[in-house]
């Protein structure tokens, strides 16, 4: 597995702050940012302006460019975020599955929608991963499994949070193993009890919530899965480099000490 961290921890300083505090925490690469209002990273209606500076930036601090995050279903919004993964180098878009929890009719919208953007990824050769995402209309495992059902896309793979699931009132350890053989790409957070938001950026960083994140990295190591592991830490806008350094040096060791207890490094 390769550890990374997505830019967004960093969201309220530019992306080369980012990249450095990210190097320096001894991460293998990260997630770039591409959602508006929480950062200023890839701001994907002036990519061809920003790809150049991504790509310099992966190489003088000596990150892999492993995934990025566009949460629209927007086809323009995509189409701009699959031609930027393409230039740059970046293999894989994350993004939410829409729609609502509490009005399951959404999820048929969702499939309909994904698929067709997953067939755009095939044509780009990039993949497309969604998550389960509390309050939209894959929120859970079993809607999770639907969704893998209805698209058979190898273009198209599971994104896995185990924050959303455990607030979905499931265990993210029984959650992945019961998706593992389309998991593509995880992102990684801890989550410090059930409510709707995943709390304040510190309780996000791994080892401080109630995940057993030990167990959940274990049933993927044990899953054979070796795809990215990037931490996505939200809410730390208005952080100092100081704090947001902290929080993504905490989670890596964390997370170096998980792989390490089950045998993967």
């Amino acid at each position: 597995m390769k550890l990374g961290a997505n830019t967004v921890l960093f969201g309220g300083h530019d992306m080369e702050t980012a990249f450095k505090h990210l190097a320096m925490a001894g991460y293998d690469g990260v997630e770039v940012s591409a959602i508006n209002g929480m950062s200023e990273h890839l701001v994907l209606s002036r990519w061809r302006e920003i790809a150049p500076e991504v790509k310099r930036l992966s190489k003088d601090y000596g990150l892999e460019l492993l995934a990025m995050e566009q949460p629209s279903q927007d086809p323009e919004t995509m189409e701009q975020a699959m031609q930027a993964a393409v230039e740059i180098g970046i293999p894989i878009i994350n993004c939410g599955p829409g729609g609502k929890t509490d009005d399951p009719s959404t999820l048929q919208t969702s499939i309909d929608a994904l698929g067709k953007l997953a067939d755009r990824a095939a044509h780009y050769g990039i993949t497309l991963c969604v998550k389960a995402h509390v309050g939209q209309s894959v929120y859970n495992t079993p809607t999770t499994l639907k969704i893998m059902e209805a698209i058979s896309s190898p273009a198209f793979g599971i994104d896995m949070d185990p924050s959303h699931i455990y607030r979905a009132n499931e265990n993210p350890v029984d959650a992945i193993a019961a998706v593992i053989s389309r998991v593509k790409h995880v992102h990684i957070r801890d989550c410090l009890g059930r409510q709707q938001g995943p709390g304040t950026p510190e309780n996000q960083a791994n080892g401080r919530g109630d995940i057993d994140l030990v167990g959940y990295i274990r049933t993927l190591h044990e899953g054979g899965y070796t795809g990215p592991l990037n931490l996505e830490v939200i809410g730390a806008k208005d952080y100092d480099v100081t704090r947001c350094s902290v929080i993504a040096a905490e989670a890596k060791g964390h997370m170096q000490a998980c792989l390490q207890a089950c045998g993967a490094r």
